[in-house]
């Protein structure tokens, strides 16, 4: 995959980002991963180096608070980022359209993901429909015997399961972050991809 800033990109963006107020390292972090909508949030080593040679240059001060230390941008700092506004501008359009990328390269994943799923359930379902060929499912009266009833309540129940985990996850990670349009497209991609291929799988 291609870098995801430019080189010096992402020197200039952090600048950008102390001019809204000071952070700390994981905020910019946090700030950097929001901005990209989820689709990249850029590691520790990534960050903290530089922000170290923002410092060094005159452009970042720091404030120790405890065990955290808190970044501020310089008058230095601010004099230049007013001088490179237009190359800040190519910046942000150049995350825009690497955000785009990366959600194109997570439905990919995601396709390629429940393509690999259908095959295995499929391969599942012929292995159980193998072994239950000289089962009798339906009585002789066309009802459902206590086998098929009993399996039917476990998938249901499966079913259930599935839906009060993921409901739960979503509040959970609401609490804290919004969900982003990204993160809602995959829920559905990946919901829409699970539903076809249990259609299909009981159909066959």
């Amino acid at each position: 995959m291609p870098p995801v800033f430019a080189h010096g990109a992402l020197r200039l963006y952090l600048l950008a980002l102390l001019e809204a107020g000071p952070k700390h390292g994981y905020e910019l972090i946090k700030a950097l991963g929001d901005r990209f909508g989820g689709t990249y949030s850029p590691s520790a080593g990534t960050i903290y180096p530089r922000l170290g040679k923002l410092e060094e240059e005159g452009l970042v001060a720091t404030e120790t608070e405890g065990r955290r230390t808190k970044y501020f941008i310089t008058d230095a700092g601010r004099a230049e980022l007013d001088g490179r506004r237009a190359e800040l501008a190519d910046v942000e359009n150049t995350i825009s359209a690497s955000v785009r990328r990366l959600a194109d390269n997570l439905r990919e994943d995601i396709r390629t993901n429940m393509r690999g799923l259908r095959a295995d359930l499929a391969a599942t379902a012929e292995a159980a429909r193998s072994s239950a060929s000289s089962a009798t499912f339906r009585s002789h009266t066309g009802g459902y015997t206590p086998e098929s009833q009993r399996i039917l309540k476990e998938a249901e129940l499966m079913v259930q399961s599935f839906r009060d985990d993921i409901r739960v996850e979503l509040r959970q990670h609401g609490a804290s972050h919004p969900l982003t349009p990204v993160a809602l497209e995959t829920v559905r991609a990946v919901l829409d991809q699970a539903r076809i291929s249990i259609r299909n799988s009981l159909r066959n």
